[in-house]
């Protein structure tokens, strides 16, 4: 599905960003100031907890000895980041691609927005198996995800045309030229019998 305007992709792109932030930073606020007070591991699943801990690096706590004492460097990095998605929303046709751009500049700008407030990323969500866990994330991790794979399913459907009928190539062609009234009123439309 094609997206027209320009102020129609800013609008689901901005939309897409608004329910990323939202979502994250309630659920955030939620796990800060009343699930994990004091601070602790709730079993939800044999596979998933729910914990609190600070990301201090990049994904799944990379480099963290490298921002660890600058938050802020990797804070503008993200910031540029999620701008950069953002204008790419704008500028793609397509209405799932839009979407998900974004949800990602969304999820980026809430942890953009924690480096900010807090020197590091609140993560509560533990996947794991057995003793082995999966790095802890955050539901803007989780809308970066969800961008992504929509971009991914969006990119396997063929794109529609957004050439109009009056823009055809035949019509910008002059050796083609369209017929008077009077010729279009004395073309009988052709039919065919078996």
């Amino acid at each position: 599905m094609q997206s027209g305007t320009l102020l129609g992709r800013a609008a689901l792109a901005g939309a897409a960003l608004a329910i990323a932030l939202t979502i994250d930073f309630v659920t955030k606020w939620l796990i800060v100031n009343v699930v994990m007070v004091p601070p602790h591991t709730i079993e939800i699943a044999p596979f998933f907890n729910l914990m609190v801990g600070f990301n201090t690096g990049v994904s799944f706590g990379m480099f963290q000895e490298l921002f660890v004492d600058r938050p802020l460097l990797l804070a503008a990095l993200m910031a540029t980041i999620a701008a950069g998605l953002f204008v790419w929303a704008l500028r793609t046709t397509r209405r799932i691609e839009t979407f998900a751009l974004g949800l990602i500049a969304g999820g980026a700008a809430g942890n953009v927005v924690d480096r900010v407030r807090h020197g590091a990323v609140i993560d509560f969500l533990d996947l794991h198996v057995g003793d082995w866990h999966w790095p802890a994330f955050n539901m803007a991790d989780v809308m970066i995800t969800v961008g992504v794979v929509l971009l991914i399913t969006g990119s396997l459907w063929p794109a529609r045309s957004t050439v109009s009928i009056d823009e055809r190539p035949a019509d910008r062609d002059s050796s083609v030229r369209p017929h008077s009234k009077n010729e279009q009123e004395r073309t009988i439309p052709c039919q065919t019998h078996r």
